[in-house]
């Protein structure tokens, strides 16, 4: 039967097998509430004289894709994603989930921020549809067409854009910010650092595994700038090294992020440009990339060569190898040093 609380129509029966099933139909237009009532009842009928599997929900695979992925270093971020597509998906049967309600939902993310934002929401989608698929959950998957994206060049800052931004970004920001410039270290790794894994005498910190990308330990060297970045935070809490007004900062991406941005003059670029930015000054100062890719913890030496362009070092000695004949020889150019934070 049907039956009203307040505006809204509930949906309230009793199945073959004697359960009752009682919920909410989620709208105020009655002949709404009784498709969905004569549905339920119909995949009720369906379940218990057939013996057909219960239709899963979204949040259902949601869950279960959460627990099977406890040991996922940017777990946090996909718990951040879901939460924005709780209100559009919320609810929804896995089999009801076609790539029109997919695009209809990446179309508000992209206006929202990026095409390449979109993407990775997109990302999650896909990968908890294809989970859902293999735990026999849904038997057919939607197509995916990500949004195409070109291929951008890796943005990073002059050491005159990264001191105005620092200059206009709030003291808690501010410090956060330095400390990636001088250290590197990933958004997740700078706002959940612990004075645990700091130790002042020895100038250095570490990454524990299950907080690195690569699932394996960083060592972090501290050099006189980022020691006093830390030495400014001591006593303003117990435990975690970067806090704001008592608490540790969990979001970084903020409102006063974005407007210190604006008021730097600085455009297409996000807080983990300032990883980019650590890395590019490196490589610009002559750090080899093998040196740099254990600092910053990357899985393989393929992600940070697309640094390598930054500097000519490693290939210099052999320019001479090549030359024409009966040219004059041309006076070698002087060799810019970039100066490094």
């Amino acid at each position: 039967m049907l039956y009203k609380r307040g505006k809204t129509w509930w949906v309230d029966f009793v199945d073959a097998s004697g359960q009752r099933v009682r919920r909410s139909a989620g709208t105020t237009d009655k002949a709404a509430a009784q498709e969905l009532h004569d549905q339920l009842r119909a995949e009720a009928w369906r379940q218990s004289k057939l013996g057909e599997a219960p239709a899963r929900t979204w949040d259902e695979a949601a869950l279960r894709w959460l627990e099977e992925k406890t040991h996922k270093a940017t777990l946090e971020k996909d718990e951040q994603q879901l939460e924005w597509l709780h209100p559009y998906l919320s609810g929804k049967k896995l089999k009801d989930i076609s790539w029109e309600t997919i695009r209809g939902i990446l179309e508000i993310k992209k206006k929202e921020t990026s095409a390449s934002t979109a993407n990775h929401y997109l990302a999650l989608i896909r990968g908890i549809l294809r989970r859902a698929n293999k735990w026999g959950w849904l038997e057919v998957l939607p197509s995916f067409e990500p949004y195409p994206v070109k291929n951008q060049r890796l943005r990073w800052l002059t050491q005159e854009e990264a001191a105005r931004l620092l200059q206009e970004l709030p003291p808690h920001l501010a410090s956060m910010a330095e400390f990636s410039l001088l250290t590197g270290l990933r958004q997740s790794n700078v706002t959940g650092l612990e004075w645990s894994q700091v130790d002042m005498q020895r100038r250095c910190a570490w990454i524990h595994p299950d907080q690195a990308k690569a699932r394996k330990p960083i060592p972090v060297s501290l050099n006189e700038q980022a020691v006093q970045v830390l030495l400014r935070q001591i006593g303003k809490h117990p435990r975690y090294v970067f806090t704001y007004k008592g608490r540790p900062v969990t979001q970084v991406t903020t409102k006063a992020w974005r407007n210190a941005l604006q008021r730097a003059g600085i455009e297409d670029f996000t807080w983990h440009g300032l990883r980019h930015t650590w890395a590019s000054w490196h490589v610009q100062a002559g750090t080899p990339l093998l040196v740099l890719q254990q600092m910053g913890g990357w899985a393989s030496l393929d992600m940070v060569q697309r640094y390598a362009h930054l500097s000519a070092d490693h290939v210099a000695q052999y320019a001479g190898n090549v030359s024409v004949h009966g040219t004059k020889k041309a006076q070698s150019p002087l060799r810019v040093v970039p100066s490094v934070v």
